[in-house]
């Protein structure tokens, strides 16, 4: 087995850059990107449709976004967002030019009819110019220009951290989701193109093909992507909670034989998941799996797969336990997203750990499914050995910017201490199907999850969010033994407010204690050691 440090290096998704990134100095522009500014406060978003043709040898793109808003209050100036070197060529409103005020990668548009509230409108805005490539996607995102081995184009966008207005105008804040999309992608005739929700028309005109994708759910900006290539499809139906499902894979042509086993995998993913968060959010759009040209990513209704058709991620195990070779992470990582990201999306991305950390502990959760609870168990104490406690997992609100990449693993740890708080298995799982029916389809805040979570346990869990997701230290539970029988005990190395009680074991006997940060006393049979629960994420110290 690798050493624990190697192992970090090799397979952490990224951590380093979740947290260099977030310990940047904000600047005007993650103001304007990351804030809800009056020109974003004042309409709704309602609909898009966005309308892009991809010309794979000049790696350009040309296109209109038709954008359809509920006016909430009186303002005379919308904010949409496009990155260079895109530019916009014109914004009309009822037939009529309007003025553009560019700052960075916002463009003010300034409005000529009156916006009333509660009127529905609508503007067109038409773009064009060669889009960021990906460096490193699908973290440094843009788009993927690739070939496939048969030199056919290869053609992808993923932009989580950059933005979806590096590849087109959106109102690039997560807060207002749109509640419906059509997406239009035209594509040399050679090529497909896949794309969220469902295929409803597909238009052939000289030497392109344009493909109409329509999604009937809302959706964040950054779930909504391209995928071009020269694929086929496959198919299966699924028995769900909420009827028949649609389960589709796109994958190139070379790559049939390999899909058609390691997707299997997909129909594990959604009975597992289906029974602890509840029903697939997006039954009306479908699911689907579709082969890109890199790692993969949880975008809505169209998951993105390129884990090389094998189990682990990247062929290796995360854990370090083995259970990580029994399953592709990608295809069961990424689908979670369609829960906590997707169906459940953060309002701001400083609360990012809302989607990453039960994304991660849904893996687990996979495991404790197919192979039992201890299976679950084991795989993520393991992905302790990922976690560095550097900055808090929240990142700073209102600038765009994240916490520490250990929302992934030490928010799995969390998540799956607070199963073994609770100690009640089916009510963790009611838990967890209650988030993703409380705030179906809804962006929401850390705040309205920790709510929800501390009135489902029926006690203040505030002390222990603020400990694991707003502070970088790991619990120390200090005890010593005053006399034969008595046990002092308390939480150190913690926020004064901590109090989470754990479970220990004094020699054979195990018990629940509920430490606080002041000394508590308790009658013990005599000196015996005393060991912490595995499955709580604290270290434990005698003092004498």
């Amino acid at each position: 087995m690798k050493s624990p440090l190697r192992l970090l290096g090799v397979l952490s998704l990224s951590l380093m850059t979740f947290s260099a990134f977030s310990q940047q100095q904000p600047s005007r522009a993650d103001t304007l990107r990351g804030s809800i500014t009056p020109q974003r406060a004042w309409w709704d978003l309602g609909y898009y449709h966005l309308s892009v043709e991809i010309f794979p040898e000049t790696k350009s793109i040309k296109g209109t976004n038709l954008v359809k808003y509920r006016v909430k209050s009186e303002n005379q100036t919308l904010q949409i967002d496009l990155q260079e070197p895109l530019a916009i060529t014109a914004v009309t409103q009822d037939g009529e030019t309007l003025e553009v005020t560019k700052e960075g990668a916002a463009h003010l548009i300034s409005l000529n009819k009156k916006q009333n509230p509660g009127q529905v409108e609508e503007i067109l805005i038409s773009y064009e110019g060669q889009p960021k490539e990906a460096v490193r996607p699908p973290w440094d995102g843009g788009i993927t220009w690739q070939k496939d081995a048969n030199g056919k184009h290869f053609i992808a966008s993923s932009n989580q951290g950059i933005g979806s207005s590096i590849w087109w105008p959106s109102k690039d804040h997560p807060a207002d989701e749109v509640d419906s999309l059509r997406i239009s992608v035209t594509v040399p005739n050679e090529l497909m193109d896949v794309s969220n929700g469902r295929l409803v028309k597909t238009e052939k005109k000289g030497k392109t093909t344009t493909y109409h994708w329509e999604v009937k759910n809302p959706i964040n900006d950054y779930g909504v992507n391209i995928n071009v290539g020269d694929y086929v499809h496959f198919a299966e139906k699924y028995a769900g909670e909420k009827g028949e499902l649609d389960m589709d894979y796109y994958v190139l042509r070379d790559n049939l034989d390999k899909a058609k086993v390691q997707f299997q995998d997909a129909g594990r993913m959604m009975k597992a998941f289906e029974h602890w968060f509840g029903p697939y959010p997006f039954y009306e759009d479908g699911f689907k799996l579709v082969e890109a040209p890199y790692l993969g990513m949880e975008h809505q209704s169209s998951v993105t797969y390129g884990n090389g058709y094998q189990n682990g991620y990247r062929g290796r195990d995360l854990s370090g336990t083995g259970w990580g070779m029994k399953f592709d992470f990608i295809i069961i990582h990424e689908a979670g997203h369609e829960w906590f990201a997707n169906n459940i999306t953060y309002q701001d991305v400083a609360d990012m750990w809302i989607h990453e950390s039960f994304t991660n502990y849904s893996e687990s959760l996979f495991l404790d499914y197919h192979y039992g609870k201890e299976a679950g168990q084991e795989y993520v104490r393991g992905t302790r050995m990922a976690i560095a406690n550097d900055i808090p997992i929240i990142g700073k609100y209102g600038v765009n910017q994240r916490g520490s990449g250990d929302m992934y693993y030490k928010g799995g740890n969390l998540l799956n201490m607070l199963r073994e708080i609770l100690n009640d298995d089916e009510k963790w799982r009611g838990v967890l199907r209650g988030l993703n029916e409380e705030f179906y389809h809804q962006t929401v805040t850390t705040q309205q999850v920790e709510d929800y979570i501390s009135q489902a346990f029926g006690t203040d869990l505030q002390p222990v969010f603020d400990q694991y997701l707003r502070d970088v230290r790991i619990p120390i539970l200090e005890y010593y033994y005053s006399d034969e029988q008595t046990l002092n005990y308390r939480w150190i190395n913690a926020v004064a407010s901590f109090d989470m009680p754990v479970d220990v074991a004094l020699g054979e006997k195990k018990i629940r204690i509920s430490p606080t940060t002041k000394w508590r006393q308790m009658q013990v049979d005599g000196k015996t050691p005393l060991t912490v629960d595995p499955d709580y994420y604290v270290g434990v110290e005698k003092m004498r």
